[in-house]
């Protein structure tokens, strides 16, 4: 029986969630508890006017500009984000927890910055191994002894979470250098907006539209009291690197300057910008470019993107960077797993939100755990992200897992492992059909004054059946996600 033929009942009869936890459904079918109001739009599968409206959705991106760049792609430098209908509901209740879960988290992790750079008291007090520490890839020693303005150092986050088979969120990993996506979230609920209107008329869903304001109060936050009118500015690696969409789009959205170095230049230890009107002053500049180069007098000497001088004129105080440089000490795989213990030393409460279970290869019992089960694990570089260089044990064939297994016994402590864990799926449109994929999901933290978090974040899905990659950058796509106000 043609599946778009059939009623929506037995649409949803024959939707199968196997034994994955479905975002949506129950074990035994039945719809989860918030999540009645996707009932309407996947009855509009059985019609076949959801197919219309994601092919519709489609044109309105590509017209739109809405893409990413995948590197070393031979087919073309820009894709479409690939982008499913049916949305992702979250109960407030639950909502609830991942929030306070995420502040308790970022507060940590920049009390953890800041320590690291400055007193150490993490290292004197044996609960995180200095030399690991220095010896990570994000480590910045041009950083020691930075006072960011009001100690922030990490003041946009984009936390990975999954969802397991028990049920249970936990923490995948914690992106505090450039994190992409927020940008995906505002268009997915502007086009959700547009397809269904009557159904946001009623639906309780909270907003997101407010972000780009959040975000310009956050850096100018960053501002000394005594400048009046602050020049804000985006800084980006230009028009070829894979956000570039997403930097144009922020900087328009808050009504900022997008700026590449060349724009720029730092005179006196200070940051100017060119315009048509001679040089302005730039006092907070959100960069998007990594550490090593955003200034070629403090960093790689090669760089064409950076503007030299910039850290002079930061460490003087004349300019605020956000994220701060050195960050990235905090975005490795494997300080990722003494977050736990940095919430406990630093705020003496125990973790809201779990991190997964993690080995530390550079551990010689636990290498030795990870080599006789790689088949069964998922194996990470520490400082690689997008889903590069990473080996997903039971996807992958034996000779896969033995050139992979001499690369981790060559260099132990640039690999982390973690079990494959039964991520949780959503409905997803899939040609004609309705299918479970997997899915992760992106919250956006914002830490100013206080701490703030986006409501919903970027549901990311693995389009293909049975991955369990999400990334964009690995064909991966995304979703609305809905966070219900009660």
């Amino acid at each position: 029986m043609d599946q778009t033929q059939v009623g929506d009942e037995a649409l949803l009869s024959m939707y199968d969630v196997d034994a994955f936890y479905d975002e949506v459904f129950e074990s035994d079918g039945a719809m989860r508890p918030g999540a009645s109001l996707l009932k309407q739009i996947i009855d509009l599968h059985a019609t076949g006017e959801l197919r219309g409206k994601q092919q519709a959705v489609e044109q309105l991106m590509l017209k739109a500009g809405i893409t990413f760049t995948v590197y070393n792609d031979n087919q073309g430098t820009e894709r479409i984000f690939p982008f499913d209908m049916i949305p992702r509901p979250i109960s407030a209740a639950e909502w609830d927890t991942l929030e306070r879960g995420l502040k308790q988290r970022i507060t940590a992790l920049n009390m953890f910055i800041g320590d690291v750079y400055n007193e150490g008291r993490i290292f004197n007090e044996k609960i995180v191994p200095e030399e690991m520490v220095r010896h990570c890839t994000g480590y910045r020693k041009q950083c020691e002894g930075l006072q960011p303005p009001h100690g922030i150092w990490a003041h946009i986050t984009g936390t990975d979470l999954v969802r397991n088979g028990d049920g249970q969120y936990y923490v995948l990993e914690d992106n505090l250098r450039c994190p992409s996506g927020v940008s995906y979230v505002l268009q997915n609920r502007r086009i959700m907006q547009r397809a269904f209107p009557d159904l946001f008329a009623a639906a309780g869903i909270r907003l997101v539209v407010d972000y780009p304001s959040h975000l310009l109060e956050t850096l100018k936050h960053l501002v000394p009291d005594y400048v009046r009118e602050p020049k804000v500015g985006l800084l980006t690696p230009g028009v070829y690197n894979s956000a570039y969409f997403e930097h144009s789009f922020l900087a328009q959205q808050m009504g900022i300057e997008l700026v590449e170095g060349r724009d720029l230049v730092v005179r006196d230890k200070r940051l100017y910008m060119r315009t048509t009107r001679g040089f302005e002053q730039v006092h907070v500049l959100y960069r998007r470019i990594d550490d090593d180069f955003l200034d070629p007098k403090a960093f790689r000497p090669d760089s064409m993107l950076g503007v030299p001088g910039l850290i002079e004129a930061y460490r003087a105080g004349n300019v605020a960077l956000a994220n701060a440089p050195g960050t990235g000490v905090a975005d490795d795989k494997a300080i990722y797993t003494f977050v736990p213990d940095m919430i406990r030393f630093y705020l003496s409460e125990e973790a809201i939100l779990p991190n997964v279970p993690t080995y530390l290869c550079r551990d010689p019992k636990q290498l030795s755990y990870v080599l006789e089960h790689l088949s069964e694990l998922v194996t990470k570089p520490v400082a690689e992200s997008g889903g590069y260089g990473m080996l997903v044990g039971p996807a992958a064939t034996k000779e896969q897992i033995s050139a992979f297994a001499d690369r981790l016994r060559a260099n132990p402590d640039n690999y982390i492992s973690q079990p494959t864990l039964s991520l949780s799926r959503m409905p997803t449109l899939c040609g004609e059909h309705i299918e479970g994929r997997h899915v992760d999901l992106r919250p956006f933290i914002l830490m100013g004054a206080k701490p703030y978090v986006l409501p919903g974040g970027l549901t990311r899905v693995a389009m293909r059946k049975g991955s369990l990659v999400v990334n964009s950058s690995q064909g991966g796509g995304s979703k609305d996600t809905w966070v219900f106000s009660e």
